[in-house]
């Protein structure tokens, strides 16, 4: 939700702003952490409620590949925010900049502005901008997001790429399976009604089945649309996904290339802000939000064990939170005072295994898939056609 808030700030005395914040109460705490005191706040109006209506996701990625650009060409930064604002088009986005270069105008530092936006960017986003303020690095930081991000990204692509020809696969399948049903077999059903001889049990039911898809097309279409709406619905809901994820970390095989995937994203964002110069107990509070369930509370169980002045694979050996490989990668970085590069190529090299688990799981899953859909496409075939094969028998 957006609020528009009016306060007072030394020494620019009465302002105004717009801030990014899933409550109010967050808000006001996003305000007061930038020195405000706030005078009034409401919260701007939407026609549709906020779970219905879905606004353009902020282009993070981008912004920050043309920010890093533009800062290395020599501008300066509320010149590079002007010139990004000016190409904006969509209305959101453009606002967002605009309320960025308004705090920076204001006096606040660039962490600070965009940290009113967190729809936008996220804590670690904001954290990594707030240490380059220190070290005076900031395009560096930044190409290194943007390193961070496009692996990412990719990995998240070449999942999704995967199953892109088995999804089609299945699709077309049951299409044909649907049109064989509904459309073939009540066609030789008709053929089939001057027929004296009865029709085998299993070509019976297949008739039956046929000439009640027929008969309720519409219904059934209807219905399916429905179920198909209510999965896309139910799918929005975080609380449903959460559980849908659980589920699925417990079956075997699944359980364990989760377990890797979430540890990929875990050591590389670590090790980004430990290269970003974050202490190392800010840093694991920062990632804390990647891990789900049960792996989030070994997590906190590592930022204590750290607290306490073990070495970090120490923490995450007694907590389950690494592998053999990984925690030789560790204590090499510790041991060379590059723990944050170790980390980042822990995460290759899980992101690697993952690619390859990927690629055979669907090496594997693609020609079992074609077999099922033949083999069913094969009995609808022969079941329409067994009444003649015994009717061409009992006539010899």
């Amino acid at each position: 939700m957006r609020f528009h808030i009016k306060a007072v700030r030394k020494p620019a005395g009465i302002v105004e702003a717009v801030l990014d914040a899933p409550s109010q109460a967050d808000a006001m705490r996003i305000a007061r952490a930038q020195g405000m005191h706030v005078l009034s706040i409401a919260a701007q109006q939407n026609w549709l409620p906020a779970r219905h209506r879905r606004e353009p996701a902020f282009p993070l990625l981008l912004f920050t590949q043309e920010l890093a650009t533009l800062l290395r060409a020599g501008l300066s930064l509320i010149d590079t925010l002007e010139s990004l604002a000016d190409k904006e088009q969509q209305p959101q986005h453009k606002r967002v900049l605009d309320d960025i270069k308004r705090a920076l105008h204001e006096g606040r530092s660039f962490s600070q502005a965009l940290g009113q936006a967190p729809s936008a960017f996220p804590n670690l986003y904001v954290a990594l901008v707030r240490s380059s303020e220190r070290t005076g690095e900031l395009a560096e930081t930044l190409s290194r997001f943007i390193a961070y991000q496009v692996q990412i990204d990719q990995v998240k692509k070449s999942i999704a790429s995967a199953s892109i020809y088995p999804a089609l696969l299945l699709t077309v399948g049951t299409a044909v399976m649907l049109f064989l049903l509904g459309y073939v077999v009540p066609k030789f059903s008709v053929v089939y009604e001057g027929i004296e001889r009865p029709l085998p049990w299993l070509s019976q039911m297949l008739m039956l089945w046929g000439r009640f898809l027929a008969a309720h097309q519409a219904a059934l279409a209807i219905g399916a649309c429905g179920a198909i709406a209510l999965c896309w619905f139910a799918l929005r809901q975080p609380g449903l996904r959460e559980q849908l994820g659980r589920t699925l970390a417990r079956l075997p095989g699944i359980r364990e290339r989760i377990f890797l995937y979430q540890l990929a994203r875990f050591y590389r964002s670590l090790g980004m802000t430990l290269q970003g110069g974050i202490p190392i107990i800010a840093a694991l509070d920062m990632v804390q939000g990647l891990l789900k369930g049960a792996m989030r509370e070994r997590l906190r169980q590592v930022s204590v064990h750290v607290s306490e002045g073990h070495s970090l694979s120490h923490a995450l050996e007694e907590s389950n939170l690494t592998t053999p490989i990984a925690l030789k990668l560790l204590r090499a970085g510790e041991r060379s005072g590059n723990l944050g590069q170790m980390l980042e190529r822990a995460a290759d090299f899980y992101d690697e295994e993952m690619a390859r688990w990927v690629d055979w799981f669907v090496k594997l899953f693609e020609p079992i898939l074609m077999t099922v859909i033949g083999v069913l496409i094969g009995i609808i075939v022969v079941l329409m056609y067994l009444p003649i094969f015994e009717l061409a028998g009992s006539i010899q």
